[in-house]
């Protein structure tokens, strides 16, 4: 009985109203994953990654962590801000911009990926949202930022803002549109080095594709066009998009039907490429960096894209785990305090998990106990995924999860039968 006795005491000492619960799991941080699975797959590319678009499931990665220059794929954080702004009201598509003197010596210049501005002329946000995804237009992207922040400088710190909001902490960033500081003559950001670029690591770089496509999906709707001609006054220029995999281009795939999403080259960061392909219903997102560059007809980095999501789509299958489902083992969890000591969870969303063949799916809570009351549709636990063969892991690198819900509510024991537990453990 002094046993018991002390027991209460614990108890009542661990809460002044008699109300207490499990403590949370909580996963320890980790950081972005370097290398998965690339010990099967050999790329001539400096590093990669390849993810699912909805849940972050890595499903390869070389090098993934490791910033490099990103060139041209920069534009994609341009085009979300552009998206963003105009979500906002702040822009329309039909609002109309003229590009300073210094960004239209850029757009004229022909080394360069442009269609030709002219700074006494506007053009509407939509004509420089296509030329910035289609043509890859570096003046385009700089007439956007403009836009969207006044100068390229505020337009910077935006974008350095936003990155930081996704977690994205190791990117450094100096203008919209990805060429080297040198290059933007008098609009190249001030304080630093003519030679510096934009950098992200492919992790970080998928990251910005996954934003992108989660919240703007309609940005599929541009970069799936092949050509288009872009208007300005009397002048038309035919634009041709420098991703090739898409149909009707020369590195098509007629397995691969790729609609997205931007591809960028410089000499320092190489041939790069962000893909996305949506195959039996299953979107990916793909993203190489530094593939060789021989010439500008050269397709090694949609060559080493090809290899990586035909690499995904024929060694994995896909198990769709639907919303209310419940999961054999892992089917209640402990409520000590409630007026049932068991709550029933099933899956909060509808998931996808892609597993190794051959290999066998495992799920499990992430707790084993929670704190009562419980509301039917609360979210009160997640559920982690591995597999026979190994982890599951997301972007963060830490383990793939999601949301475990209650199936019924559960209030809270009174105090006598809470009593009585402690006591007696029934």
């Amino acid at each position: 009985m002094l046993k018991k006795l002390k027991k209460l005491l614990l108890v009542l000492a661990a809460s002044g109203l008699f109300l207490t619960g499990a403590a949370g799991f909580t996963q320890p941080a980790q950081a972005a994953v370097s290398s998965y699975q690339s010990q099967d797959l050999s790329l001539d590319v400096k590093a990669a990654i390849a993810i699912d678009a909805s849940t972050g499931q890595v499903l390869y990665a070389k090098n993934a962590n490791t910033a490099r220059s990103i060139a041209s794929m920069t534009k994609l954080v341009t085009v979300y801000l552009t998206l963003q702004a105009i979500k906002q009201g702040k822009l329309s598509w039909d609002t109309k911009v003229k590009p300073t003197k210094a960004i239209a010596k850029v757009s004229q210049n022909t080394e360069y990926s442009n269609v030709r501005l002219d700074s006494t002329q506007d053009y509407t946000v939509k004509q420089l949202y296509q030329a910035t995804l289609i043509e890859s237009a570096n003046g385009a992207a700089m007439t956007l930022a403009k836009a969207v922040s006044g100068n390229q400088v505020a337009f910077v710190k935006k974008m350095r803002a936003l990155l930081a909001s996704w977690g994205i902490k190791d990117a450094k960033i100096y203008n919209a549109c990805g060429l080297a500081n040198g290059n933007l003559g008098s609009a190249g950001y001030p304080g630093v080095g003519k030679n510096v670029e934009n950098e992200m690591s492919a992790s970080d770089m998928a990251t910005v594709c996954q934003k992108l496509l989660s919240d703007y999906p309609e940005v599929l709707n541009t970069t799936s066009i092949t050509k288009l001609n872009f208007m300005a006054g009397s002048s038309t220029q035919q634009m041709t998009n420098w991703n090739w995999m898409l149909k009707g281009l020369n590195s098509y795939y007629s397995d691969l039907p790729v609609d997205g999403l931007k591809t960028g080259t410089t000499d320092k960061a190489g041939a790069c490429f962000a893909g996305t392909v949506n195959k039996n219903g299953h979107r990916i997102i793909t993203v190489v960096l530094g593939a060789k560059h021989a010439n500008t007809q050269d397709a090694s980095r949609f060559v080493q894209t090809a290899k990586l999501m035909h690499y995904v789509y024929n060694n994995y299958t896909v198990t769709t785990l639907k919303k209310g489902t419940s999961i054999s083992g892992a089917s209640t969890i402990k409520v000590p305090e409630g007026k049932s000591e068991t709550s029933s969870v099933v899956i909060g969303k509808t998931t996808t998990i892609w597993v190794k063949k051959g290999a066998k799916l495992q799920t499990a809570l992430t707790k084993t106990s929670v704190a009562s009351p419980i509301k039917k549709g609360q979210k009160v636990a997640s559920y982690g995924f591995s597999t026979s063969s190994g982890k599951l892991i997301s972007l963060s690198g830490k383990k793939l999860t999601t949301t475990a819900v209650a199936t019924a509510d559960n209030g809270t024991a009174n105090f006598f039968v809470r009593l009585w537990r402690s006591l007696f453990g029934k």
